[in-house]
């Protein structure tokens, strides 16, 4: 079966305010490098992607363009495209250079170890479902809680995963949802997959990432994460 056309839309365009730095999250340096380089890099070397679409702050396109794109030699990055206020608007912003056939992978530029058989396992699960999104089982029991932090339930952690990206669907699904949500107000969704199941009601696959495939968000997460790279070295 020929393989489709497919395009990483990476998004670069958080302030990383919990990080507690005057420099973004993504541009930080972990093991000598800003931590976006390293899902960049995952993306430039995967057989499965064509072309990628980076999505950055306001003002920081040129920034990317000489710094990270061109630095670096990632001549897969067609586009450096502005973001948007809040991260659908980032999404919705990349997907309008996106071409209108294959699929798309939406991932976080603040997620540094995606890796070439995470990209495997989401193109298959894509292939298949059209609308699919990286996760793993929690570890943990999850309580939820009242607003004053009483616990009011327990559900099954055999039903619970964490969500992380990639993020991948069929480009015109993705499109049409995404089409759909800027038209409303007062929407209220954390990721692609809750775009795609309250717009358009349609069933998201969910497939392996890794426990290693986390969010810099946090100084604790830097650390994690040079503990990662140590070890993959």
């Amino acid at each position: 079966m020929e393989k489709e056309y497919c395009t990483a839309v990476v998004l670069a365009a958080g302030s990383g305010r919990r990080m507690g730095t005057k420099v973004h999250k993504q541009y930080l340096l972990m093991g000598g490098k800003p931590v976006l380089f390293y899902s960049l890099n995952a993306f430039q070397r995967s057989k499965y992607i064509d072309e990628i679409v980076l999505v950055t702050g306001a003002g920081e396109e040129e920034y990317c363009r000489t710094n990270i794109v061109e630095r670096y030699g990632f001549d897969k990055v067609s586009q450096v495209v502005c973001g948007g206020a809040e991260r659908y608007h980032s999404v919705w912003n990349g997907l309008q250079t996106v071409r209108r056939e294959g699929y798309v992978f939406i991932h976080d530029g603040a997620r540094p170890f995606v890796d070439e058989m995470i990209i495997a396992r989401a193109y298959q699960c894509v292939r298949k479902h059209k609308a699919c999104a990286a996760g793993m089982p929690v570890k943990d029991t999850i309580k939820i809680t009242d607003k004053d932090g009483f616990v009011k339930d327990t559900p099954d952690r055999n039903t619970l995963w964490l969500i992380q990206t990639p993020q991948v669907f069929e480009v015109n699904l993705l499109t049409e949802a995404y089409s759909l949500l800027m038209q409303q107000e007062d929407i209220e969704v954390t990721d692609d997959a809750m775009v795609v199941e309250q717009m358009l009601h349609y069933p998201v696959k969910l497939f392996h990432g890794t426990y290693e495939n986390i969010k810099i968000t946090t100084p604790e997460d830097l650390v994690i994460g040079e503990g990662f790279l140590s070890h993959k070295m």
